[in-house]
């Protein structure tokens, strides 16, 4: 379907919203209903986005969304500015990631003052995801998440809130934050433990915690073990923590051949996904004599 016809059309809406919202300034436009010649705006630069939409022009969907909630805020229609915003900000997405989290941004501080904090949460969590695909800051990323895990224990929602503390812990991982990634698979797994239907999740929150702990330090990894296995007994049982154990006196033999055979004998029951082929690749680098990789 050509929906080239719908840009023009948009673009005659975007003209003649721009002339009520001028007309509405003026002296006498005051005087006779200024308000809905801007209320009347708003509906056409709406509109005009949603055309932009249809004809995939996306930076100016999101720039007449920009418009449309602006103009709601001037008009103290808070909610109706922040859902703009997020348009706006879902539109930019597919063109202009900077300019979609500057729109989302806006729209998270209206709803924080408004005290709707979950939703806030979720849109930080977009831009968190915007960070780590488009525009590659996992430090942003990182802070994002975190502040939408925040407000989402804030109100309660400890699921959700894990869910970002999960991201927190790869990341800081990632970036060699290890004492900061264990105190948060430490923090997911404990909260997870005592819950029965999340509690299987928790010896792979336990694991990637040892995992972190044993780059650090071997012996730091065997106390962290150990105290797992007090906290969470079926953690024991887990090929997780076999594998663990298996690592550790290769570690402590120095043993690089019987340390990448526990891995490859893991891998091929249990897919390891990059991360833990990341963490797994560090640790065995601090065997003597190491060469290649893991299988």
């Amino acid at each position: 379907m050509d929906n080239s016809g719908k840009e023009k059309e948009a673009m005659q809406l975007m003209a003649e919203a721009d002339k009520k919202v001028k007309s509405s300034g003026s002296f006498l436009g005051g005087m006779f209903g200024g308000n809905h010649k801007v209320e009347d705006a708003c509906e056409m630069y709406a509109r005009a986005a949603n055309m932009f939409k249809m004809a995939k022009s996306w930076s100016a969907a999101g720039s007449a969304f920009c418009q449309a909630a602006r103009l709601h805020m001037q008009m103290q229609n808070k909610l109706d500015s922040a859902t703009s915003f997020v348009d706006a900000g879902n539109a930019y997405k597919k063109a202009d990631p900077q300019e979609a989290i500057n729109c989302l941004n806006a729209a998270i501080d209206i709803y924080t003052d408004m005290g709707r904090f979950t939703i806030a949460a979720k849109h930080h969590m977009t831009i968190a995801e915007i960070y780590e695909s488009e525009l590659v800051d996992i430090e942003k990323a990182i802070a994002h998440y975190e502040q939408a895990a925040d407000y989402y224990k804030g109100e309660e929602s400890n699921s959700s809130a894990n869910k970002c503390l999960l991201k927190v812990g790869s990341y800081s991982a990632q970036l060699e934050q290890y004492p900061k990634a264990i105190e948060i698979f430490e923090q997911v797994a404990t909260s997870t433990m005592d819950n029965p239907l999340l509690k299987y999740n928790a010896k792979e929150y336990f694991w990637k915690a040892a995992l972190c702990h044993f780059i650090v330090d071997e012996l730091n990894a065997k106390l962290a073990i150990e105290k797992y296995e007090g906290m969470f007994p079926a953690f024991s049982d887990s090929r997780e923590c076999k594998l663990l154990k298996k690592l550790l006196e290769a570690h402590e033999e120095q043993n690089s051949e019987a340390f990448t055979e526990a891995v490859k004998e893991f891998d091929s029951i249990s897919r390891l996904d990059q991360w833990q082929t990341t963490m797994l690749l560090r640790i065995k680098k601090t065997i003597q004599g190491y060469a290649g990789d893991l299988k």
